[in-house]
Order: C-alpha cells, then structure tokens, then sequence
C-alpha cells in the first residue's frame, strides 16, 4: 500500500475511534518524522549510468562517451592538423574512481554539471596561480552549474563525499577534442614547475603517463 495513503486511513480510523487512537497516531507520526529518511528505491547508481549511457574508461580517470561531433561544419586547422569546431562528451567519476588526474588541453573546454554529488576541480594557470571550484547541483551552497576552463590551463577533478557515490558532467570542447592536443601531467614534471602545490600534485598526478 501506498506509505502516504495508509497514513490517511489510519488518521481517518484514528479519528472515528476517539481521542486515545488519535493521541497514539500523533506520536507515531511524530517519531516518523524525527527518524532517519529512507534512500531512494529508485535512485540510479553509477554502474547503471555507466551501463545505460555506454561509458568507458578514460585515460584521465573516470568514465566518458563522445556525444557529439560538428560533423556538419567545416573543420578548423590548427598546428596538430584539422579539428572540429566543437565535440562533446559525457564524464563520470565514481566512488571507487573518484580522481580526474591532471592533464592540459589546448582547447577551451565548458562543463555542465547533472547529477550527482559535487566534483571539486582544481585548475593551476599558467603562472602558478591555483584555482579551486566545486561543481554540483545547489548554487545556494557555492556550486557551479557550468564551468569553463581556457586552453593551456592544468585541470584535475576529484569527486566528493556524498550519498550518490558519482558525479556526472558533460563537456563541450572548442576546437573539438583530439588527444594529441592533451597533456597528461606527470608528478615529477609538474612538480619542477609548481611546488608551491605539491600536495595537489601528489594526489591528483599519475608517476608516469598511462597508455591511451
């Protein structure tokens, strides 16, 4: 039976019966009410995304599929050779792959938070400056709806503690994306550069740069 319809039949019958059945239904609403709220039956969990929306691993970390080419248009040169106009893709981080490792692009890239518990992403421009913004669903606790991030800037996302156990985003790269434009960032390498952030570095950074 329906939780909210069982709770008008027993105030109705609690009514008919006289002022005990009605004092009793009162307390228990009460004790209801200050009890711990139930999770979501219908909450959808990562492996169900990742099964449902067809992501894959990604070599910064987290899962991704390509949604979108600007096959349509014509393409832009650029010194690595032709690009789209525009790509985009969906990007999930998980509970048990919680880490989108630094790396660089040389395209702007904009994301769009949609589900999910709150990513926090890290960006150090190119003269050392760090820069921290957490994207989620709730701008009246700071969060970002949309992000953008310039080219040339190194960006690593981690997920947070939360009740959903992903973060879901997409992305909208401009030129379109192409891995020869990415640089994947190596703890040493970034290091020498940034010290002043060796903390982040060594937490967001891999040893040395995975296969693609």
């Amino acid at each position: 039976m329906n939780p909210a319809f069982a709770t008008l039949c027993r105030l109705s019958r609690a009514i008919c019966g006289g002022k005990t059945q009605l004092a009793i239904l009162i307390a228990t609403l009460t004790g209801l009410s200050s009890a711990t709220p139930m999770a979501r039956e219908d909450a959808i969990s990562a492996k169900e995304l990742i099964d449902n929306l067809g992501l894959e691993g990604h070599v910064e970390g987290g899962f991704y599929r390509r949604t979108y080419e600007a096959t349509g248009q014509s393409r832009i040169s650029s010194e690595s050779g032709e690009r789209f106009s525009m790509t985009s893709i969906y990007y999930l981080l998980t509970a048990e792959g919680p880490v989108g490792h630094f790396h660089r692009n040389r395209s702007d890239i904009v994301h769009y938070f949609h589900l999910g518990d709150p990513i926090e992403y890290i960006l150090i421009h190119p003269d050392g400056e760090l820069e921290t913004v957490i994207m989620g669903s709730d701008p009246r606790e700071g969060h970002q709806l949309q992000l953008t991030v310039p080219g040339g800037i190194w960006k690593a996302s981690r997920l947070t503690a939360g009740t959903e156990g992903y973060g879901l985003i997409s992305e909208a790269v401009s030129p379109g994306f192409d891995y020869r434009d990415m640089t994947l960032g190596i703890t040493s390498q970034m290091l020498e550069n940034y010290p002043q952030h060796q903390d982040y570095i060594e937490a967001l950074s891999r040893e040395s740069a995975p296969d693609r």
